[in-house]
């Protein structure tokens, strides 16, 4: 058996609400907001980014899992928007969850779905008896240009997960995963670009929908599962229409997608927006039930997971003292279109 030994989150608490965002830019703008099905996004604080949110995050997941940090083997933080262009994440992590110096850290990117891979290396090392514990990350400040629909999705936020394979520790079992990759130019950004850009004809049905279709129907073949053997599922959210039309797609009823439809609350917290999503249901679920996970990253590729809860989980949700998603989601203060320009930097010194 592998599986999630312990989680945790980090949102930052700013949020400013997309009817804000549509009142700077008029009848468009409205247009925009009204179609994502996006009530509101959170937004780092000037003092925060990928990293601190990362750090944040892994400290909840130690605690959560109640093991020593020494015994983690490997920590893998995955972004699209990390602080340095040369210098580690992870590494930083690391230290601050006072891991041991005899670990393997890396940062890897894959758009919004690093964060998932990180999971399926750590898999792979605990599998293979090279470590006890690995580490895996999504943590994002996303980026979004002003008046462009990324703007009224782009959040911040991070999850990770520390993974194992001792029974009597394991509160999710991972019994599979499946990926599905194209090179499908949907989403890039490129080097010294500030903002992202997207081929719109491409990013829904092509991309978005052909990947994590193909990923959710993978895992069931490769499981032979169907969608009434799972409880909830959970999809990739760049917006709230986006993983609903999967779910019906799919044949899965709205209840089961509902729980893990954080994207309306928080936006999109890019490699970390699938993984928060789960991190609700891990909240909400009892032992025995299943969970269908798909992350998507632009580019483009998928990776599904299957889940099982165990009878674990409800001593540690109970015991650990960790914030919940909703305790972070509830926790907010509401700023203005100025400030949110001012925290994201847009504003630009003139010379």
């Amino acid at each position: 058996m592998v599986g999630i030994v312990g989680y945790g989150i980090y949102i930052p608490r700013y949020r400013i609400k997309t009817e804000e965002i549509a009142r700077i830019w008029g009848a468009d703008g409205e247009r925009v907001a009204k179609g994502l099905l996006v009530e509101e996004k959170s937004v780092p604080g000037t003092d925060e980014d990928a990293a601190t949110m990362a750090v944040e995050a892994a400290r909840n997941s130690v605690t959560q899992a109640q093991i020593d940090p020494t015994e983690i083997g490997a920590v893998y933080c995955g972004s699209e928007s990390f602080p340095y262009a040369v210098k580690p994440t992870a590494t930083i992590v690391a230290q601050a969850i006072c891991a041991s110096e005899h670990i393997q850290c890396a940062d890897l990117e894959f758009a919004c779905k690093a964060g998932s891979a990180g999971i399926q290396i750590c898999m792979s090392h605990v599998i293979a008896k090279e470590m006890k514990y690995g580490m895996a990350i999504g943590t994002d400040c996303s980026q979004g240009k002003p008046r462009d629909a990324l703007e009224y999705s782009a959040s911040a936020g991070a999850a990770s997960f520390i993974i194992g394979d001792d029974s009597r520790e394991i509160i999710a079992e991972i019994e599979g995963t499946y990926s599905y990759t194209t090179d499908t130019p949907d989403f890039w950004r490129r080097e010294g670009s500030e903002f992202p850009r997207h081929g719109s004809r491409f990013t829904g049905e092509p991309a978005y929908f052909a990947h994590v279709i193909a990923g959710a129907k993978g895992i069931m073949k490769k499981l032979e599962l169907s969608v009434e053997d799972f409880n909830y599922a959970v999809f990739h959210m760049p917006n709230g229409k986006f993983p609903i039309k999967t779910g019906k797609t799919l044949g899965i009823p709205l209840d089961k997608v509902k729980p893990g439809l954080i994207v309306i609350r928080i936006g999109n917290t890019y490699s970390a927006s699938s993984l928060i999503g789960l991190c609700r249901i891990f909240d909400l679920a009892s032992p025995d039930e299943r969970i269908l996970c798909v992350s998507y990253g632009s580019g483009a590729g998928s990776d599904a997971f299957s889940f099982l809860m165990t009878e674990n989980i409800t001593e540690k949700r109970e015991n650990s003292g960790v914030p919940t998603v909703d305790d972070y989601i509830e926790d907010k203060e509401y700023i203005d279109y100025a400030l949110y320009a001012k925290h994201r930097r847009k504003i630009k010194k003139m010379m």
